[in-house]
């Protein structure tokens, strides 16, 4: 069955606010940042009774922990500078703390993976005047790395998932990597990145925070529903991330964020497809737009996003 879990950002976990998501439909919340949970500030890793105690919090109001981001590797870590080590320790630490706890997902973030100075960044306004993100290919003929550089890159995350995989395994975490977003050319976690991710790790722990944004930033629709289709068969989709976008860095050199019936993707056709390989876990309608009026906590992009996607579900089962 898919679900449909949100992200916690800014927001204060109050009462409110826990009770407010659960009765618009949210299922889980995922926790996007690695210091959101407990003793990762303090420690660098989690604190294994913290996160039990917000688990069995959420859980009181009919929520959950969906997935987690382990500590960040930076370019310490990446460049194999002073420190790059203990931040991979920590992030093992933090896997085994999160497999205790009973959480499903973890995510590992790698500096590295986008080159956001290929970009130019704006505030795309929509009907109603409501904002989003939008980028555009930014002038002139713009270096990337070299083949040398990348492979150095590939290095370091397989000296990582070298050493998280096989705890992942023995812990039974799903372990899981996000695609570069911004999608540009030989960002590491592109189309190419994602192969190559799983034919170096076919653990059936390793997979995808598929991102149907980012995906369809590279290639519009027909990209997004092919690697459903393929990542989707061999299980590989452990969630999604589920937002609609007009144009592609293929056909327009640009894209904008829109809500999600606002944009060029079909997310009937996408659930069909996912339906179609079998995928059950949960959908994040994340990226809320700014809408007119709405809360810090963009309580109304919330509001409006999970229904919209529990009105997609009706339809499916109808």
């Amino acid at each position: 069955m898919m679900r449909i879990s949100i992200f916690k950002h800014n927001a204060e976990l109050t009462d409110t606010y826990l009770n407010l998501m659960a009765a618009l439909g949210a299922d889980c919340i995922d926790f996007g940042r690695d210091t959101d949970m407990p003793g990762v500030a303090e420690q660098g890793y989690p604190d294994l009774e913290g996160v039990r105690q917000l688990r069995r919090r959420l859980r009181s109001f009919g929520l959950d922990i969906n997935r987690v981001t382990l500590p960040n590797l930076t370019e310490r870590f990446m460049e194999d500078r002073a420190g790059g080590e203990e931040e991979l320790e920590n992030a093992c630490r933090a896997l085994r703390v999160y497999a205790e706890a009973g959480i499903p997902i973890a995510r590992q973030r790698f500096a590295g993976d986008v080159f956001p100075h290929h970009m130019v960044r704006y505030r795309s306004v929509h009907r109603g005047g409501y904002l989003s993100r939008g980028e555009t290919l930014a002038p002139g003929s713009l270096e990337r790395p070299s083949r040398a550089e990348l492979e150095r890159w590939w290095d370091r995350f397989r000296r990582a998932f070298d050493r998280l995989v096989p705890i992942a395994e023995d812990a039974h975490i799903r372990l899981a990597v996000h695609p570069s977003d911004t999608p540009n050319i030989d960002t590491p976690l592109g189309s190419l990145g994602f192969h190559r991710v799983i034919d170096a790790y076919p653990s059936p722990q390793v997979g995808y925070i598929y991102c149907i944004g980012t995906r369809a930033e590279a290639g519009g629709s027909a990209l997004v529903l092919d690697e459903i289709n393929h990542f989707g068969r061999k299980g590989k989709i452990f969630m999604v991330h589920m937002r609609n976008v007009r144009g592609s860095l293929a056909t327009a050199g640009a894209f904008e964020e829109t809500l999600l019936d606002d944009g060029d993707l079909n997310l009937f056709r996408v659930l069909l497809e996912l339906r179609k390989v079998g995928f059950s876990g949960c959908i994040n309608p994340d990226h809320i737009p700014q809408l007119p009026g709405d809360t810090p906590e963009k309580s109304i992009g919330w509001g409006y996003s999970i229904g919209y996607l529990k009105a997609l579900f009706a339809a499916l089962a109808a």
